[in-house]
């Protein structure tokens, strides 16, 4: 029999804190990880050859800013992202939903999906949650998103609309995904409330994704509040796959999240930090000047 092309091994624990490895098609990916920002296909500074000498494994890539230029269906004329970026190791794309929503004033909501403007141009463009899915697929990365919508934090009533349109949304793109070779992670969201995470937790573990993903945190919320809702989500969420926390990546953050339970991880932060003349040290942040 063929292997599956997806599967997670948990290899130790300690307390909360977990390592395992994460086949898939381009690469095992050893956990917990850091993945290096390539928002529009390409980590900032660095050449695909010297991510990989610093022993990058993942990378993730922008479904928003690539479908707008240069355009996801001439990635995948180009055999997808993989060969367009020369990066021969695992990649991530998120869904998209994070940059839409965080148009504000140049986008609309409704249940089927968002009307949006492009930062770019102005031009009015539409992604649902089957959108989001085929952009993804001409991609090509290993792991994708779940479409979802991100919510202040503190804001309850929007907060559990925003969840309904997650999960519903979630089932969507479960239905109109086409591709084996992708791993297809739903997104758990509930803003800082106990209660709604739990909700939010259960109900996309129970729809069978490969992986998970935890959305909707480092948007202002107190550490403290993002440590519990860790812990709620650690104790509902299958063991045996892997947890991805999204958009989090300072030192103290990884650390901590490492020991809720978290496996995997992206942010901006440490080549924003480079392009500003400045590094992550073991004694904390120094400038290359």
């Amino acid at each position: 029999m063929t292997a599956p092309p997806f599967s997670f091994e948990l290899q130790a624990t300690q307390g909360r804190a977990r390592a395992g490895v994460f086949h898939t098609p381009h690469g095992d990916l050893l956990t917990p990880l850091f993945a290096p920002v390539g928002t529009q296909a390409t980590v900032k500074a660095l050449t695909p050859a010297q991510l990989s000498d610093l022993g990058a494994s993942l990378v993730l890539a922008n479904t928003y800013h690539l479908y707008l230029r240069p355009g996801d269906e001439l990635v995948a004329e180009m055999g997808g992202l993989h060969p367009f970026m020369n990066w021969l190791e695992p990649l991530l794309t998120d869904s998209g939903g994070f940059q839409v929503f965080s148009l504000a004033e140049n986008r609309a909501i409704d249940d089927d999906g968002v009307t949006f403007k492009s930062h770019i141009d102005g031009s009015t463009h539409r992604i649902t949650p089957e959108k989001s899915i085929a952009i993804q697929e001409n991609l090509g990365a290993d792991i994708i998103m779940a479409f979802d919508e991100c919510a202040p934090p503190y804001e309850r009533d929007y907060i559990e609309l925003a969840m309904s349109r997650t999960h519903a949304w979630a089932e969507r793109c479960l239905q109109s995904k086409t591709r084996p070779d992708q791993a297809l992670f739903g997104i758990v969201q509930g803003g800082v409330f106990p209660d709604l995470r739990a909700q939010s937790a259960s109900f996309i573990a129970g729809l069978g994704f490969p992986g998970h993903a935890i959305g909707g945190l480092s948007v202002g919320e107190t550490k403290e509040e993002m440590h519990s809702v860790l812990e709620i989500v650690d104790d509902i969420l299958p063991r045996e796959k892997p947890r991805y926390l999204m958009g989090v990546g300072t030192p103290e953050d990884l650390v901590s999240s490492v020991g809720r339970g978290v496996d995997i991880f992206d942010c901006v932060l440490p080549t924003r930090l480079a392009r500003h003349n400045a590094a992550i040290t073991r004694s904390g942040r120094a400038s290359t000047w």
